[in-house]
């Protein structure tokens, strides 16, 4: 009768894992992307942009067109016969343009200046990590030359062993000439000498 209870029974998951709930976002993968109502932009595209934008400038180049359409502009609005004229003569749309052209330089300018201040402060700074690595090689070098010199100080060189054979042989020499190079051998030879 106990196998008909469970086969009649509905069987429910049990246990932390097997409960149902609601499922959620993964955490093994990546969120969906938000829609935003700001347009993203990339700060350093922008930041490359401006500095493109700032060299410009600053080239002799630009110079020469800036002064070819300003002359453009001028001579188009002095010559050019009254219906195609577009500014007259204090030329206030090109001093509009002007100051336009320079309120929007001023800070593309200051941005590439930041981003190269940036640039060189982190260059400086792998500069200076860089110099300290090289001084700390540079003692430790000095102190191992400085121990090294030190340890040739107590090694025997071929100068110093030869003069201490010359040295031993001379005193094998003398004790030679004294009949007798161990104490021993003079004693004996002594005795032999009185008989």
């Amino acid at each position: 009768m106990a196998p008909e209870r469970e086969s009649t029974r509905e069987r429910t998951p049990s246990g932390a894992t097997a409960a149902t709930r609601p499922r959620g976002p993964r955490l093994d993968q990546p969120r969906l992307p938000r829609r935003r109502l700001v347009p993203e932009w990339d700060p350093e595209a922008f930041g490359r942009l401006s500095e493109r934008i700032a060299r410009f400038l600053g080239t002799g180049r630009f110079i020469v067109w800036m002064t070819f359409v300003i002359i453009l502009w001028v001579l188009w609005n002095i010559a050019a016969p009254g219906v195609l004229r577009f500014d007259e003569y204090p030329f206030i749309f090109l001093t509009l343009a002007l100051s336009l052209q320079a309120s929007y330089a001023a800070p593309l300018i200051l941005l590439a200046q930041n981003r190269q201040d940036d640039r060189d402060r982190v260059n400086l700074e792998q500069d200076r990590k860089q110099n300290e690595r090289s001084i700390a090689d540079t003692e430790y070098l000095t102190r191992e030359i400085a121990a090294l010199r030190m340890g040739l100080g107590e090694v025997a060189t071929r100068d110093w062993i030869r003069a201490e054979l010359l040295d031993l042989l001379k005193d094998l020499d003398a004790r030679r000439d004294g009949h007798g190079v161990f104490p021993a051998e003079r004693s004996a030879r002594r005795d032999v000498d009185d008989r």
